[in-house]
């Protein structure tokens, strides 16, 4: 034999690898990966830039595309306007309606009157079928 092979050698050579086997591994494939994906992204970038200046196009931003927070929808100035009026009046409806509705004070908290409010549906209903007064306007005889 021409080569000669101290066979201990070969032995803690193989073991060396076997170590540094599951290191290596990932590292091998991260150097294969990386270079292939900054060349996908310069390609792409190219790519890009070529279709911009191919078909005269502009790229919007994306703060552009993100929803207004005073016309979330999208509404013209004046029906923008119109939706706020009509909020506007519904909020000041609705706290008319909340105004009148009893509440009274149960374990330190506030809860809607139920027996108030049956007494004074009770006494509109009775005030409006009750009066003494007839359909002419009249007394009831």
């Amino acid at each position: 034999m021409i080569f000669y092979c101290n066979q201990t050698a070969f032995q803690e050579f193989c073991g060396f690898l076997k170590k540094i086997s599951g290191f290596m591994s990932w590292l091998i494939i991260l150097s294969f990966a990386l270079p292939i994906f900054f060349g996908l992204l310069f390609v792409m970038t190219r790519f890009v830039k070529h279709m911009k200046e191919e078909q005269n196009m502009e790229i919007e931003s994306i703060r552009d595309t993100l929803i207004d927070e005073n016309n979330p929808v999208g509404l013209s100035g004046e029906e923008l306007e119109k939706l706020k009026q009509q909020q506007a009046e519904a909020q000041k409806h609705l706290r008319e309606v909340i105004s009148k509705i009893p509440v009274e004070e149960k374990d330190g908290r506030l809860r809607p009157a139920f027996d108030k409010m049956k007494k004074l549906q009770d006494e509109e209903s009775g005030n409006a079928t009750g009066n003494g007064k007839g359909a002419d306007g009249g007394d009831k005889a």
